[in-house]
């Protein structure tokens, strides 16, 4: 197999178009035993450090995910625990129980992920555990693409030829550490997942939501009484809710699919197999949503959890109402002060303009304010900005705080231009990319955010390189 010079994996992507990408669609998950590399090939293609790496096995403890680019297509990846059998020894019964766990778990894989990627360390060879998840993962029925990773250099003694064993078909041997051959996995990857939901069957006026938010923050209770009679399991219990229910409304203004998720609890206790797949079930949810409804619980404020579903839902390029459930908790000091909703925009003030809706499932106060929310939220997402409008309000922009020099050189805009992409996406056509900062960058969506406020929906400015006189000659 040829070996391709190490590389970030988002170096390579290719066919990307105007560089807006559709919303996200499928999920792959990354298993296989414990200190494999599956963090660091988390870490690669979703181009994030938010998996911890370490020599120690088992620190993956919850389900991250991330979303990753690669041929022009959006997945979700997710980096799942280490599955290892191994535990007390102590008590026979203790351990047939653990083996029971990890089967569970690569079934739930299974069934919740479109595709699996299987990890092994080709260095120390296939061991009993890899031919146990193997076996299981064949059983069900889902594309499977083996990996063998820590193929860093080919001086190294590998065990390459028992991958086969396996029973997998062709292994691809990558290093997630320096990034050797990993866009061979991701085109196999690719080629593997189903083809985007065409969503054919969802009405073209349809406004489709997607509840999401912690366990036993009243999201069911919200649905409910959005819908007006009991349409989802409502409990006490956290966790209550599996699986997605779908609920459809007629609304003058139009049909409205309300989609109930399980919760997502904060990272770290997140404690069954089953509660660990809900979460792909949520993300699953929010992948076919225009809008997430976030609900948090006032009683006990905002956490990092909340801003992290947010984040993932703006980075799927979704618009975003939070509702403020359990109002009626709060002391009336504490209701009657504009500084408390104003705290919780400012913590989702990374999807600028979001409304904020305090009320209470229960007793339905400010429930009918939500769909309406999220309707302004939905045509926000939907604005097109005239390209003749984007160019002068850009171009009065660069007048107005001239970019910096950098090395000699100053980020030149030729000209703009909104993609037709599901998000508001606006491609800049530069001099040069790299010329232009974050920082910078940040400026221009203000400024345009300034008079097309696109509130509660993601803005994403993408840099494309265009020389002056490809821009003159178009």
């Amino acid at each position: 197999m040829a070996r391709s010079a190490a590389a970030p994996v988002r170096r390579r992507r290719r066919g990307t178009g105007d560089g807006a990408l559709g919303p996200p669609s499928g999920i792959v998950a990354i298993v296989g035993r414990p200190n494999v590399g599956k963090s660091t090939l988390f870490n690669r293609i979703s181009g994030q450090r938010r998996a911890i790496v370490d020599e120690m096995a088992g620190l993956t403890r919850d389900r991250l995910y991330g979303i990753a680019e690669w041929r022009g297509r959006r997945f979700t990846v997710v980096d799942t625990a280490g599955l290892d059998p191994r535990g007390s020894t102590r008590d026979d019964a203790e351990h047939v129980a653990l083996v029971r766990g990890t089967q569970q778990q690569a079934r739930l894989a299974i069934a919740e992920a479109d595709v699996i990627c299987l990890m092994v360390d080709v260095r120390s060879g296939i061991t009993a555990l890899d031919e146990e998840v193997a076996g299981i993962l064949r059983a069900g029925g889902k594309p499977i693409v083996l990996a063998g990773n820590k193929a860093d250099s080919p001086v190294d003694p590998y065990f390459a030829h028992e991958l086969y064993r396996l029973g997998l078909g062709e292994p691809v041997l990558v290093s997630a550490l320096t990034g050797i051959d990993t866009g061979d996995l991701l085109d196999r990857i690719v080629d593997e997942l189903p083809p985007p939901d065409p969503e054919a069957e969802v009405p073209a006026s349809a406004l489709r939501l997607a509840i999401v938010g912690r366990p036993n923050v009243g999201k069911s209770s919200l649905l409910n009484a959005l819908a007006g009679e009991e349409r989802a399991l409502v409990s006490p219990l956290p966790g209550t809710t599996r699986d997605a229910v779908d609920t459809w409304l007629d609304r003058p203004e139009g049909a409205v699919q309300l989609v109930d998720t399980a919760g997502i609890r904060r990272r770290g206790v997140i404690d069954t197999d089953v509660e660990h797949y809900s979460l792909l079930r949520a993300l699953r949810a929010m992948e076919r949503s225009d809008v997430a409804v976030l609900v948090v619980d006032a009683s006990t404020g905002i956490v990092a959890q909340d801003r992290h579903v947010a984040g993932y839902a703006a980075d799927a390029g979704k618009g975003l109402v939070v509702v403020v459930n359990k109002w009626d908790l709060l002391d009336f000091e504490t209701r009657a002060a504009p500084a408390t909703l104003k705290t919780v925009a400012a913590a989702f003030a990374f999807v600028p303009g979001v409304p904020v809706i305090a009320g209470s499932a229960l007793d339905g106060r400010n429930v009918s304010k939500v769909i309406a929310a999220a309707r302004g939220v939905a045509e926000a997402r939907s604005t097109r900005v005239p390209t003749p409008v984007l160019n002068d309000l850009l171009r009065r922009a660069l007048e107005d705080r001239p970019p910096r020099l950098h090395k000699g050189r100053r980020l030149k805009l030729f000209y703009a231009a909104q993609a037709q992409a599901a998000s508001p996406t606006v491609v800049l056509f530069v001099n040069d990319p790299e010329l232009l900062h974050f920082s910078y960058r940040r400026y221009l969506e203000h400024r345009i955010r300034a008079v097309f406020a696109f509130n509660g929906v993601p803005l994403q400015l993408v840099a494309r390189r265009r020389s002056a006189q490809q821009a003159a000659a178009s």
